[in-house]
Protein backbone atom coordinates (compact mmCIF):
# COMPACT_ATOMS: atom_id res chain seq x y z
CA UNK A 1 0.00 0.00 0.00
CA UNK A 2 1.54 3.41 -1.19
CA UNK A 3 1.31 6.47 1.22
CA UNK A 4 -1.54 8.33 -0.98
CA UNK A 5 -3.51 5.42 -0.66
CA UNK A 6 -3.24 4.62 3.38
CA UNK A 7 -3.65 8.76 3.82
CA UNK A 8 -7.60 8.14 1.28
CA UNK A 9 -7.73 5.36 3.69
CA UNK A 10 -7.38 7.46 7.34
CA UNK A 11 -9.78 10.53 6.21
CA UNK A 12 -12.20 8.39 6.64
CA UNK A 13 -11.64 9.11 10.33
CA UNK A 14 -10.53 12.30 10.23
CA UNK A 15 -11.74 15.44 9.76
CA UNK A 16 -10.75 16.97 6.13
CA UNK A 17 -9.71 20.72 7.75
CA UNK A 18 -7.26 18.77 10.93
CA UNK A 19 -4.01 18.14 10.74
CA UNK A 20 -3.01 14.42 10.94
CA UNK A 21 -0.35 12.22 12.83
CA UNK A 22 2.61 13.88 14.78
CA UNK A 23 1.71 17.30 13.80
CA UNK A 24 -1.47 16.99 15.41
CA UNK A 25 -0.55 15.63 18.71
CA UNK A 26 1.85 18.41 18.83
CA UNK A 27 -0.78 21.58 18.49
CA UNK A 28 -3.83 20.06 20.39
CA UNK A 29 -3.98 21.03 24.02
CA UNK A 30 -4.22 19.08 26.73
CA UNK A 31 -8.07 17.84 27.04
CA UNK A 32 -9.20 15.58 30.02
CA UNK A 33 -11.80 14.20 27.77
CA UNK A 34 -9.64 12.22 25.78
CA UNK A 35 -7.71 10.52 28.26
CA UNK A 36 -3.93 8.95 27.38
CA UNK A 37 -4.78 5.26 26.88
CA UNK A 38 -1.77 2.31 27.52
CA UNK A 39 -2.56 -1.15 26.84
CA UNK A 40 -0.39 -3.23 29.07
CA UNK A 41 -0.06 -7.27 27.14
CA UNK A 42 1.71 -9.51 29.10
CA UNK A 43 2.96 -13.00 27.44
CA UNK A 44 2.22 -15.82 28.88
CA UNK A 45 0.80 -14.57 32.17
CA UNK A 46 -1.76 -16.91 33.47
CA UNK A 47 -4.97 -16.24 34.98
CA UNK A 48 -3.46 -17.42 38.91
CA UNK A 49 0.05 -16.04 37.90
CA UNK A 50 -0.86 -12.57 40.11
CA UNK A 51 -1.06 -11.70 43.44
CA UNK A 52 -4.42 -10.13 43.44
CA UNK A 53 -5.73 -12.92 40.80
CA UNK A 54 -4.65 -15.09 43.75
CA UNK A 55 -1.01 -16.38 43.26
CA UNK A 56 1.70 -17.92 45.65
CA UNK A 57 5.05 -17.44 46.02
CA UNK A 58 5.03 -14.07 43.76
CA UNK A 59 4.47 -10.55 44.63
CA UNK A 60 3.04 -8.62 42.75
CA UNK A 61 2.61 -5.05 44.37
CA UNK A 62 2.39 -2.74 41.37
CA UNK A 63 -0.18 -4.64 39.56
CA UNK A 64 -1.56 -5.26 43.25
CA UNK A 65 -2.47 -1.43 43.31
CA UNK A 66 -3.29 -0.97 39.69
CA UNK A 67 -6.21 -3.20 40.43
CA UNK A 68 -6.99 -1.73 44.01
CA UNK A 69 -7.30 2.00 42.02
CA UNK A 70 -9.91 -0.12 39.30
CA UNK A 71 -11.57 -2.87 38.37
CA UNK A 72 -10.38 -6.47 38.60
CA UNK A 73 -12.16 -8.91 36.06
CA UNK A 74 -12.88 -12.75 36.75
CA UNK A 75 -14.18 -13.25 33.09
CA UNK A 76 -11.65 -11.35 30.71
CA UNK A 77 -10.47 -12.91 27.83
CA UNK A 78 -8.00 -13.41 25.06
CA UNK A 79 -9.19 -14.60 21.41
CA UNK A 80 -6.87 -17.32 21.15
CA UNK A 81 -4.71 -19.76 23.49
CA UNK A 82 -1.41 -17.81 21.34
CA UNK A 83 0.16 -15.02 20.65
CA UNK A 84 -0.14 -14.02 17.48
CA UNK A 85 -3.45 -14.46 16.64
CA UNK A 86 -4.45 -12.93 19.84
CA UNK A 87 -2.65 -9.72 19.27
CA UNK A 88 -4.36 -9.73 15.79
CA UNK A 89 -7.26 -9.63 17.13
CA UNK A 90 -6.86 -7.26 19.42
CA UNK A 91 -4.89 -4.34 17.61
CA UNK A 92 -7.88 -5.10 14.05
CA UNK A 93 -11.17 -6.13 16.22
CA UNK A 94 -11.26 -8.56 13.60
CA UNK A 95 -11.81 -12.61 14.91
CA UNK A 96 -7.98 -14.24 13.54
CA UNK A 97 -9.92 -17.68 12.91
CA UNK A 98 -11.33 -15.04 9.73
CA UNK A 99 -7.99 -15.45 7.50
CA UNK A 100 -5.38 -18.41 7.37
CA UNK A 101 -2.05 -16.69 7.94
CA UNK A 102 -2.82 -15.51 11.17
CA UNK A 103 -1.09 -18.45 13.18
CA UNK A 104 1.86 -18.86 15.63
CA UNK A 105 4.21 -16.37 13.35
CA UNK A 106 7.79 -17.32 12.18
CA UNK A 107 10.26 -14.22 13.59
CA UNK A 108 11.13 -13.60 9.89
CA UNK A 109 6.58 -13.64 8.79
CA UNK A 110 6.10 -10.67 6.89
CA UNK A 111 3.45 -8.02 7.50
CA UNK A 112 0.07 -9.87 9.05
CA UNK A 113 -1.74 -6.87 9.74
CA UNK A 114 -2.91 -5.38 6.16
CA UNK A 115 -1.25 -1.52 5.93
CA UNK A 116 -5.16 -0.98 4.79
CA UNK A 117 -6.68 -2.46 7.35
CA UNK A 118 -7.71 -0.18 10.21
CA UNK A 119 -6.04 -0.49 13.29
CA UNK A 120 -6.19 0.63 16.84
CA UNK A 121 -3.45 2.61 16.05
CA UNK A 122 -5.40 4.41 13.56
CA UNK A 123 -8.45 5.25 15.43
CA UNK A 124 -6.16 7.25 18.29
CA UNK A 125 -4.60 8.95 15.19
CA UNK A 126 -7.56 9.98 13.98
CA UNK A 127 -8.29 12.12 16.65
CA UNK A 128 -5.23 13.75 17.55
CA UNK A 129 -3.31 10.87 19.49
CA UNK A 130 0.57 10.14 19.26
CA UNK A 131 1.01 6.51 18.91
CA UNK A 132 3.75 3.96 19.68
CA UNK A 133 4.23 -0.07 20.28
CA UNK A 134 6.87 -0.78 22.46
CA UNK A 135 8.10 -4.48 23.08
CA UNK A 136 7.37 -7.69 21.51
CA UNK A 137 5.19 -7.33 18.16
CA UNK A 138 5.09 -10.92 16.33
CA UNK A 139 2.52 -9.61 13.85
CA UNK A 140 5.29 -9.93 11.12
CA UNK A 141 7.58 -7.08 9.22
CA UNK A 142 8.46 -6.61 5.40
CA UNK A 143 6.76 -7.71 2.72
CA UNK A 144 6.53 -11.03 2.71
CA UNK A 145 7.99 -14.07 4.81
CA UNK A 146 11.53 -15.09 4.58
CA UNK A 147 12.63 -11.54 1.96
CA UNK A 148 13.25 -9.24 4.86
CA UNK A 149 17.16 -7.22 4.15
CA UNK A 150 17.91 -6.83 7.93
CA UNK A 151 20.44 -4.94 7.46
CA UNK A 152 19.01 -2.14 5.76
CA UNK A 153 15.14 0.06 6.58
CA UNK A 154 12.54 -2.10 6.09
CA UNK A 155 9.35 -1.70 3.28
CA UNK A 156 6.67 -2.19 5.66
CA UNK A 157 6.35 -1.99 9.36
CA UNK A 158 4.27 -0.38 12.16
CA UNK A 159 4.45 3.03 10.48
CA UNK A 160 2.14 1.54 7.98
CA UNK A 161 0.07 0.37 10.68
CA UNK A 162 -0.48 3.76 12.22
CA UNK A 163 2.40 3.95 14.82
CA UNK A 164 4.04 7.04 15.09
CA UNK A 165 6.95 5.16 16.80
CA UNK A 166 7.93 1.75 17.70
CA UNK A 167 10.65 0.01 19.38
CA UNK A 168 9.66 -3.61 19.33
CA UNK A 169 10.68 -7.69 19.05
CA UNK A 170 10.32 -8.87 15.68
CA UNK A 171 9.08 -12.13 16.95
CA UNK A 172 9.22 -13.56 20.51
CA UNK A 173 12.52 -13.79 22.24
CA UNK A 174 13.12 -17.28 21.70
CA UNK A 175 12.76 -16.82 17.54
CA UNK A 176 15.60 -14.59 15.79
CA UNK A 177 16.12 -12.24 14.68
CA UNK A 178 17.21 -11.26 18.57
CA UNK A 179 17.38 -7.84 17.55
CA UNK A 180 15.32 -4.78 18.52
CA UNK A 181 13.79 -2.82 15.44
CA UNK A 182 13.17 0.63 15.76
CA UNK A 183 11.06 2.81 13.26
CA UNK A 184 11.38 -0.07 10.65
CA UNK A 185 15.15 -0.61 10.85
CA UNK A 186 17.44 -2.48 13.64
CA UNK A 187 18.03 -0.52 16.64
CA UNK A 188 21.86 -0.07 17.35
CA UNK A 189 22.47 -1.84 13.87
CA UNK A 190 26.40 -3.09 13.50
CA UNK A 191 27.43 -2.49 9.88
CA UNK A 192 30.59 -4.87 11.11
CA UNK A 193 28.50 -7.89 11.57
CA UNK A 194 25.51 -7.84 8.88
CA UNK A 195 22.45 -9.68 10.12
CA UNK A 196 20.99 -12.57 7.82
CA UNK A 197 18.35 -14.73 8.87
CA UNK A 198 16.65 -18.67 7.70
CA UNK A 199 13.95 -20.54 8.76
CA UNK A 200 14.92 -23.32 6.36
CA UNK A 201 18.47 -24.03 6.65
CA UNK A 202 21.99 -22.84 9.10
CA UNK A 203 24.73 -21.10 7.49
CA UNK A 204 27.97 -22.43 6.88
CA UNK A 205 30.18 -23.06 9.82
CA UNK A 206 27.54 -21.28 12.23
CA UNK A 207 27.31 -23.74 15.68
CA UNK A 208 23.63 -24.77 16.66
CA UNK A 209 22.26 -25.38 20.36
CA UNK A 210 21.69 -29.36 18.59
CA UNK A 211 25.32 -30.02 17.96
CA UNK A 212 26.72 -27.95 20.43
CA UNK A 213 24.79 -27.71 23.58
CA UNK A 214 28.13 -27.21 25.59
CA UNK A 215 27.85 -23.42 24.24
CA UNK A 216 24.65 -23.03 26.08
CA UNK A 217 25.87 -21.15 29.06
CA UNK A 218 22.72 -19.04 30.31
CA UNK A 219 20.41 -21.76 29.61
CA UNK A 220 19.80 -25.40 27.82
CA UNK A 221 16.87 -26.36 26.12
CA UNK A 222 14.04 -29.08 27.30
CA UNK A 223 12.74 -29.59 23.98
CA UNK A 224 13.08 -27.20 20.16
CA UNK A 225 14.75 -24.41 20.51
CA UNK A 226 17.94 -26.25 19.49
CA UNK A 227 19.06 -23.85 16.05
CA UNK A 228 20.74 -20.48 16.44
CA UNK A 229 22.28 -19.67 19.73
CA UNK A 230 22.41 -16.25 20.76
CA UNK A 231 23.64 -14.96 24.39
CA UNK A 232 24.10 -18.84 25.14
CA UNK A 233 20.82 -19.71 24.60
CA UNK A 234 19.37 -21.74 21.42
CA UNK A 235 16.39 -20.31 19.64
CA UNK A 236 13.75 -20.96 17.10
CA UNK A 237 15.61 -20.32 13.30
CA UNK A 238 18.84 -19.93 12.25
CA UNK A 239 20.98 -16.54 12.39
CA UNK A 240 24.15 -14.91 12.17
CA UNK A 241 25.37 -11.89 12.57
CA UNK A 242 24.02 -8.73 14.82
CA UNK A 243 27.27 -7.92 16.91
CA UNK A 244 26.58 -4.97 19.12
CA UNK A 245 22.85 -4.87 17.66
CA UNK A 246 21.87 -8.25 19.22
CA UNK A 247 19.90 -7.91 22.46
CA UNK A 248 20.79 -9.43 25.79
CA UNK A 249 18.13 -11.75 27.58
CA UNK A 250 18.47 -10.19 30.64
CA UNK A 251 18.52 -6.19 29.57
CA UNK A 252 15.16 -6.78 27.48
CA UNK A 253 12.64 -5.28 30.38
CA UNK A 254 14.78 -3.07 31.24
CA UNK A 255 15.33 -1.61 27.44
CA UNK A 256 11.66 -1.86 26.61
CA UNK A 257 10.54 0.14 29.39
CA UNK A 258 13.41 2.64 29.43
CA UNK A 259 11.49 3.66 26.11
CA UNK A 260 8.21 3.86 27.19
CA UNK A 261 9.27 5.83 29.60
CA UNK A 262 11.37 8.55 27.06
CA UNK A 263 8.13 8.05 24.63
CA UNK A 264 5.91 8.89 27.23
CA UNK A 265 8.07 11.80 28.87
CA UNK A 266 8.13 13.36 25.12
CA UNK A 267 4.86 13.50 25.18
CA UNK A 268 4.28 16.07 28.03
CA UNK A 269 0.59 16.81 28.22
CA UNK A 270 -0.42 15.60 24.38
CA UNK A 271 -2.79 12.37 24.49
CA UNK A 272 -0.79 9.45 23.30
CA UNK A 273 -2.16 6.16 23.03
CA UNK A 274 0.90 2.96 23.97
CA UNK A 275 0.99 -0.72 23.20
CA UNK A 276 2.85 -2.04 25.88
CA UNK A 277 3.74 -5.39 24.99
CA UNK A 278 6.31 -7.29 27.33
CA UNK A 279 8.43 -10.41 27.16
CA UNK A 280 9.11 -11.37 30.63
CA UNK A 281 7.06 -14.53 30.97
CA UNK A 282 7.17 -16.34 28.04
CA UNK A 283 10.20 -18.37 27.14
CA UNK A 284 13.38 -18.21 27.81
CA UNK A 285 12.87 -16.98 31.07
CA UNK A 286 16.24 -15.10 31.81
CA UNK A 287 15.41 -12.05 33.81
CA UNK A 288 17.99 -9.86 34.73
CA UNK A 289 20.25 -10.37 38.22
CA UNK A 290 18.25 -8.35 40.64
CA UNK A 291 14.81 -10.14 40.46
CA UNK A 292 16.75 -13.29 40.72
CA UNK A 293 15.30 -14.91 44.26
CA UNK A 294 12.45 -12.31 43.96
CA UNK A 295 9.89 -15.10 44.16
CA UNK A 296 9.58 -18.79 45.55
CA UNK A 297 9.40 -20.34 42.17
CA UNK A 298 13.39 -19.74 40.52
CA UNK A 299 13.21 -17.62 37.05
CA UNK A 300 9.34 -17.98 35.93
CA UNK A 301 8.28 -16.06 39.59
CA UNK A 302 11.27 -14.06 39.04
CA UNK A 303 10.32 -13.36 35.58
CA UNK A 304 6.41 -12.11 37.07
CA UNK A 305 8.32 -9.78 39.62
CA UNK A 306 10.06 -8.41 37.00
CA UNK A 307 6.78 -7.66 34.76
CA UNK A 308 5.35 -6.25 37.57
CA UNK A 309 8.48 -4.01 37.82
CA UNK A 310 8.11 -2.63 34.87
CA UNK A 311 4.37 -1.62 35.10
CA UNK A 312 5.63 -0.02 38.29
CA UNK A 313 8.08 2.11 36.38
CA UNK A 314 5.51 2.98 34.12
CA UNK A 315 3.05 4.42 36.87
CA UNK A 316 5.49 6.43 38.18
CA UNK A 317 6.35 8.37 34.94
CA UNK A 318 2.93 9.15 34.57
CA UNK A 319 2.50 10.21 38.21
CA UNK A 320 5.85 12.10 38.18
CA UNK A 321 4.32 14.17 35.04
CA UNK A 322 0.80 14.78 36.29
CA UNK A 323 -1.00 12.36 33.87
CA UNK A 324 -1.67 9.68 35.87
CA UNK A 325 -5.04 10.32 36.55
CA UNK A 326 -6.16 10.90 33.22
CA UNK A 327 -4.38 7.63 31.88
CA UNK A 328 -6.71 4.80 31.36
CA UNK A 329 -4.31 1.79 31.96
CA UNK A 330 -5.81 -2.11 30.51
CA UNK A 331 -3.30 -4.67 31.77
CA UNK A 332 -4.04 -7.98 30.28
CA UNK A 333 -2.15 -11.56 28.67
CA UNK A 334 -1.90 -12.76 25.21
CA UNK A 335 -2.94 -15.99 26.27
CA UNK A 336 -2.78 -18.28 29.46
CA UNK A 337 0.37 -20.33 31.03
CA UNK A 338 2.74 -22.76 30.23
CA UNK A 339 5.42 -23.71 32.83
CA UNK A 340 7.68 -26.02 30.22
CA UNK A 341 7.60 -24.70 26.74
CA UNK A 342 10.97 -25.81 25.94
CA UNK A 343 13.69 -24.26 28.22
CA UNK A 344 15.22 -26.83 31.24
CA UNK A 345 14.37 -23.79 33.67
CA UNK A 346 12.86 -25.98 36.82
CA UNK A 347 9.73 -23.64 36.18
CA UNK A 348 7.18 -27.05 36.36
CA UNK A 349 9.36 -28.31 39.30
CA UNK A 350 9.63 -25.05 41.44
CA UNK A 351 5.83 -23.90 41.11
CA UNK A 352 5.36 -25.02 45.05
CA UNK A 353 1.48 -25.23 45.21
CA UNK A 354 1.19 -22.03 42.85
CA UNK A 355 -1.31 -22.58 40.14
CA UNK A 356 -0.56 -20.50 36.57
CA UNK A 357 -4.11 -21.09 35.45
CA UNK A 358 -5.65 -20.66 38.94
CA UNK A 359 -7.89 -23.14 39.52
CA UNK A 360 -8.99 -23.45 35.60
CA UNK A 361 -8.37 -26.52 33.06
CA UNK A 362 -5.77 -26.01 30.13
CA UNK A 363 -2.73 -23.82 29.67
CA UNK A 364 -1.69 -21.86 26.51
CA UNK A 365 -2.61 -23.68 23.44
CA UNK A 366 -6.03 -25.24 24.98
CA UNK A 367 -9.61 -24.88 24.19
CA UNK A 368 -10.14 -25.31 27.51
CA UNK A 369 -10.51 -22.17 29.71
CA UNK A 370 -6.73 -21.57 31.10
CA UNK A 371 -6.09 -20.94 27.24
CA UNK A 372 -7.58 -17.87 26.90
CA UNK A 373 -8.91 -16.63 30.21
CA UNK A 374 -6.05 -13.81 31.20
CA UNK A 375 -5.88 -11.34 33.96
CA UNK A 376 -7.58 -8.52 32.94
CA UNK A 377 -7.12 -5.27 35.02
CA UNK A 378 -8.75 -1.55 33.81
CA UNK A 379 -7.24 1.57 36.16
CA UNK A 380 -8.49 5.45 35.31
CA UNK A 381 -7.85 7.63 38.00
CA UNK A 382 -11.44 8.83 39.71
CA UNK A 383 -13.56 7.75 36.75
CA UNK A 384 -13.83 4.35 37.25
CA UNK A 385 -15.14 2.70 40.44
CA UNK A 386 -11.91 1.50 42.48
CA UNK A 387 -10.87 -2.09 44.27
CA UNK A 388 -13.86 -3.76 42.58
CA UNK A 389 -14.38 -7.15 40.81
CA UNK A 390 -16.33 -7.51 37.79
CA UNK A 391 -17.62 -10.62 36.19
CA UNK A 392 -18.61 -8.91 33.14
CA UNK A 393 -18.05 -11.19 30.33
CA UNK A 394 -15.56 -9.10 28.34
CA UNK A 395 -12.96 -9.79 25.03
CA UNK A 396 -10.17 -8.35 23.96
CA UNK A 397 -11.42 -8.40 20.82
CA UNK A 398 -13.75 -5.40 21.60
CA UNK A 399 -10.99 -3.01 23.04
CA UNK A 400 -10.74 -1.12 19.72
CA UNK A 401 -14.47 -0.68 19.36
CA UNK A 402 -15.32 0.77 22.92
CA UNK A 403 -11.54 2.73 22.74
CA UNK A 404 -13.32 4.51 19.45
CA UNK A 405 -16.68 5.27 21.47
CA UNK A 406 -14.35 6.79 24.45
CA UNK A 407 -12.61 9.18 22.31
CA UNK A 408 -15.44 9.65 19.91
CA UNK A 409 -13.39 8.33 17.03
CA UNK A 410 -15.71 7.06 13.78
CA UNK A 411 -14.86 3.61 12.23
CA UNK A 412 -15.41 3.46 8.62
CA UNK A 413 -17.63 0.69 7.34
CA UNK A 414 -16.11 -2.84 7.07
CA UNK A 415 -13.52 -2.07 9.45
CA UNK A 416 -13.34 -3.69 13.26
CA UNK A 417 -16.36 -6.48 12.27
CA UNK A 418 -16.34 -8.25 15.35
CA UNK A 419 -15.31 -5.47 17.99
CA UNK A 420 -18.18 -4.35 19.74
CA UNK A 421 -18.76 -1.28 21.61
CA UNK A 422 -18.82 -2.51 25.61
CA UNK A 423 -17.00 0.84 27.03
CA UNK A 424 -19.69 0.48 30.19
CA UNK A 425 -18.69 -3.04 30.86
CA UNK A 426 -14.58 -1.72 30.97
CA UNK A 427 -15.59 0.89 33.12
CA UNK A 428 -17.68 -0.94 35.62
CA UNK A 429 -21.18 0.72 34.80
CA UNK A 430 -22.25 -2.92 33.34
CA UNK A 431 -21.58 -6.12 35.55
CA UNK A 432 -23.04 -8.48 32.59
CA UNK A 433 -21.15 -7.29 29.23
CA UNK A 434 -21.06 -9.68 25.94
CA UNK A 435 -23.54 -12.09 25.77
CA UNK A 436 -20.54 -14.89 24.82
CA UNK A 437 -16.67 -15.01 23.85
CA UNK A 438 -15.64 -16.98 21.32
CA UNK A 439 -11.95 -19.02 21.59
CA UNK A 440 -9.89 -20.38 19.55
CA UNK A 441 -7.24 -22.94 20.63
CA UNK A 442 -3.83 -23.94 18.76
CA UNK A 443 -5.40 -25.60 16.07
CA UNK A 444 -7.79 -23.44 14.94
CA UNK A 445 -10.95 -25.62 17.39
CA UNK A 446 -13.60 -22.71 18.27
CA UNK A 447 -15.14 -22.93 21.47
CA UNK A 448 -18.07 -20.20 22.78
CA UNK A 449 -18.36 -19.16 26.43
CA UNK A 450 -21.98 -17.48 27.86
CA UNK A 451 -22.39 -16.74 31.31
CA UNK A 452 -23.21 -20.19 32.52
CA UNK A 453 -22.07 -22.53 29.60
CA UNK A 454 -18.92 -23.48 28.03
CA UNK A 455 -19.16 -25.20 24.75
CA UNK A 456 -16.00 -26.35 22.40
CA UNK A 457 -16.93 -27.86 18.92
CA UNK A 458 -15.79 -31.42 18.06
CA UNK A 459 -11.88 -31.93 16.11
CA UNK A 460 -10.02 -35.12 15.85
CA UNK A 461 -7.08 -33.02 16.06
CA UNK A 462 -4.77 -34.35 19.07
CA UNK A 463 -5.52 -34.55 23.05
CA UNK A 464 -2.30 -33.43 24.39
CA UNK A 465 0.49 -31.24 22.66
CA UNK A 466 2.65 -33.52 21.39
CA UNK A 467 6.43 -31.46 21.21
CA UNK A 468 6.77 -31.17 24.79
CA UNK A 469 4.67 -29.27 27.16
CA UNK A 470 2.26 -31.25 29.23
CA UNK A 471 -0.65 -29.55 28.22
CA UNK A 472 -4.31 -31.11 27.10
CA UNK A 473 -5.61 -29.11 24.11
CA UNK A 474 -9.27 -29.44 24.65
CA UNK A 475 -9.84 -31.48 21.56
CA UNK A 476 -12.49 -34.43 21.28
CA UNK A 477 -14.41 -36.00 18.48
CA UNK A 478 -17.61 -34.99 20.06
CA UNK A 479 -19.11 -31.99 20.96
CA UNK A 480 -18.02 -30.73 24.65
CA UNK A 481 -20.71 -28.71 27.01
CA UNK A 482 -19.55 -27.68 30.28
CA UNK A 483 -21.58 -25.95 33.06
CA UNK A 484 -19.24 -23.19 34.49
CA UNK A 485 -21.25 -21.90 37.46
CA UNK A 486 -21.24 -25.57 38.42
CA UNK A 487 -17.88 -26.38 38.00
CA UNK A 488 -15.41 -23.62 36.97
CA UNK A 489 -12.89 -26.90 35.95
CA UNK A 490 -14.76 -28.06 32.59
CA UNK A 491 -14.53 -31.68 34.56
CA UNK A 492 -18.03 -32.79 33.33
CA UNK A 493 -19.55 -32.92 29.85
CA UNK A 494 -23.07 -32.52 30.00
CA UNK A 495 -23.46 -32.35 26.34
CA UNK A 496 -25.53 -35.72 25.84
CA UNK A 497 -28.12 -34.13 28.58
CA UNK A 498 -28.40 -30.82 27.08
CA UNK A 499 -28.68 -30.99 23.78
CA UNK A 500 -30.66 -27.93 23.18
CA UNK A 501 -27.86 -26.09 24.56
CA UNK A 502 -25.36 -27.78 22.46
CA UNK A 503 -27.65 -27.11 19.44
CA UNK A 504 -27.78 -23.21 20.64
CA UNK A 505 -23.99 -22.78 21.17
CA UNK A 506 -23.50 -24.48 17.55
CA UNK A 507 -25.89 -21.52 16.26
CA UNK A 508 -23.97 -18.97 17.30
CA UNK A 509 -20.74 -20.93 15.71
CA UNK A 510 -22.61 -21.12 12.58
CA UNK A 511 -23.44 -17.58 12.33
CA UNK A 512 -20.17 -16.16 13.69
CA UNK A 513 -18.78 -18.02 10.89
CA UNK A 514 -21.13 -17.09 8.01
CA UNK A 515 -20.82 -13.34 9.03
Amino acid sequence: MNHSQRLSRLSLLIPAAAPTGMAMAKTLPHDKSRPNVIIIVADDLGYGDLECYGAKNVQTPNVNRLAQHGIRFSNGYAVAATSTPSRYSLLTGEYAWRRPDTDVARGDAGLIIRPQQLTMADVFKSKGYNTCAIGKWHLGLGHATGEQDWNAPLPAALGDLGFDYHYIMAATADRVPCVFIENGQVANYDSSSPIEVNYERNFEGVPTAKEHPELLYNQRSSHGHDQAIVNGIGRIGYMRGGGKALWKDENIADSITAHAINYIRRQGSNPFFMYFATNDVHVPRFPHARFRGKSRMGVRGDAIAQFDWSVGEIVKQLDRQGILDNTLIILTSDNGAVVDDGYDDQAEELLNGHDPSGGLRGNKYSAFEGGTRVPFIISWGRNIPRGIRSDALVSQVDLLASLSHLIQARIPKGCAADSRNHLDAYLGKDTTGRPYVIQQNNRRVLSVRTAKWKYIEPSSGEKMISWGPKIETGNLPGPQLYNLQRNAYEAENVATTHPQVVFDMQEILRKERER
